[in-house]
């Protein structure tokens, strides 16, 4: 019945629910000429607004639901869509779809949900002719007009209340339908924080698979650190054991350093006995370069007699008779046998007197370096030099004198190296403290072969 394939939008609603004042169709005629095409014109009132699935189609007199059409054509948009303004339409049916009978039908106006919006008076398809200009009726047709014409007024008063009814289910369903827009406003406010949340959802379950890894992360980490405090719970009691044995053996060396401060003390008497003796032989030493000077002197007188013998000998040789000059020459071997001797025992004495004073010397030098080594390793941080420890050695009295100065003798206690003593005492301390580690916290020194007890010193301050 459609000129097109595409059906239109029905539904099953009664008459009583819908809407046929708003939109108005005009210029409607009481007949339609069999086999040509009809215009049909209507007016879209403020209180529709019409969509692009609304159509007109033309229904049989007595249709009950808008799926009784017989045939339908699309409206049209207005222009403009938004005006508040009546708008007029029209819309043209071809005749091949118009009804061949000469039955009553009328146009109906239905919007995309089916729902008829406005209604046409009912018109025929038939040949206008001159008894419809004219007409010359029975009494029994004229009382079937008034019949017709009673029921036409009964049905127009039923359209309107009808039509009153619709306005007022329109102005409810105005409001349904703002209700509806706010519905619908509020669903979509709904499904947008919907949207929101959902990923918020996601964002915090991402967020609680990442806490959940950091826990495990944190976990691990606190079995680690577990692992750690066990370690340093057993260094530290390893470390107090060493530290126990290291306070014992500290007390140790107290106690053998107040032993050797004891002897140092004997030492110290030893020193003073030796300073003694040493005196003595320096008085001893200026006694016997007296008695050489002495012999020096009579040495000279002794040559100063055999020139002057040799001279009173030449001169005898001449002046004195030969027996004489026999005795003289008797006299003067005697003399000369004598010196021999003289000198003999002078250079035996010398000899012992030089033998006895290397010996002295070397005894006094053995002895100090005794001290000086074991004062040095009694006290490794603050080394003591060793008391000054002298010798004197007397040359020979006739060829000159040779002087002994005293000599003190510092010794390293780690190396065993020696310093004289024209060297500076700032030199001998360096060389001292390159063989010892300083606590930087506490100040006390270590030997760099005990760098472990050095290592335990530092870790200890640090536990406390």
């Amino acid at each position: 019945m459609d000129e097109t394939s595409d059906e239109p939008p029905t539904s099953a609603v009664l008459l009583d629910n819908c809407h046929f004042s708003q939109v108005i169709f005009n210029n409607v005629d009481k007949f339609y000429v069999p086999g040509g095409d009809i215009t049909c014109y209507y007016t879209l009132t403020q209180n529709i607004v019409p969509r692009g699935k609304d159509w007109v189609g033309i229904f049989r007199v007595g249709w009950k639901t808008t799926r009784e059409y017989y045939t339908f054509m699309w409206a049209p948009l207005p222009s403009d869509a938004c005006s508040d303004t009546a708008v007029k339409q029209q819309i043209q049916f071809k005749a091949y779809y118009l009804p061949k009978d000469d039955e009553y039908y009328q146009f109906c106006y239905v919007d995309q949900d089916g729902v008829v919006r406005g209604a046409s008076v009912p018109f025929q398809f038939r040949a206008e002719t001159e008894d419809d200009i004219l007409v010359v009726t029975t009494q029994g047709e004229v009382e079937e007009i008034e019949l017709q014409n009673k029921n036409l007024h009964k049905e127009n008063e039923e359209l309107k209340a009808s039509c009153a009814s619709l306005k007022k289910q329109n102005i409810d369903l105005q409001k349904e339908l703002n209700k509806m827009q706010e519905l619908q406003n509020s669903l979509e406010s709904l499904r947008s924080n919907t949207e929101k949340l959902e990923l918020e959802l996601n964002s915090l379950k991402k967020e609680n698979k990442q806490l959940k890894e950091l826990d495990d992360c944190r976990e691990a980490e606190l079995h680690q650190l577990k692992e750690q405090i066990q370690n340093v719970t057993s260094d530290k009691e390893r470390l107090e054991t060493r530290l126990k044995t290291a306070m014992d053996h500290m007390d140790q060396l107290q106690s053998q350093v107040l032993n050797y401060e004891k002897e140092m003390e004997n030492l110290s008497l030893m020193d003073r006995d030796k300073t003694e003796q040493l005196e003595s032989l320096k008085e001893e030493n200026r006694q016997l370069r007296a008695i050489g000077t002495q012999q020096k002197e009579e040495n000279k007188e002794l040559e100063c007699c055999v020139e002057y013998l040799k001279g009173s000998k030449a001169e005898l040789a001449f002046s004195v008779p030969p027996q004489q000059n026999q005795d003289l020459m008797k006299e003067l071997e005697e003399q000369k046998r004598l010196f021999q001797i003289l000198q003999a025992k002078k250079n035996e004495a010398n000899e012992e007197n030089q033998k006895q004073r290397e010996y002295e010397l070397l005894r006094h030098l053995a002895q100090a370096e005794e001290v000086s080594s074991f004062s040095v390793a009694s006290q490794a941080q603050a080394p003591i030099p060793s008391p000054e420890v002298g010798g004197l050695l007397f040359g020979n009295p006739y060829y000159g004198e040779i002087t002994w100065h005293s000599v003190s003798i510092r010794k390293c206690p780690m190396c065993d190296e020696v310093f004289p003593e024209d060297s500076e005492t700032s030199q001998y301390e360096a060389h001292v403290q390159s063989h010892l580690l300083e606590c930087p916290l506490c100040n006390e020194a270590f030997e760099k072969s005990n760098k472990q007890v050095f290592d335990d010193h530092i870790f200890c301050h640090r536990l406390e």
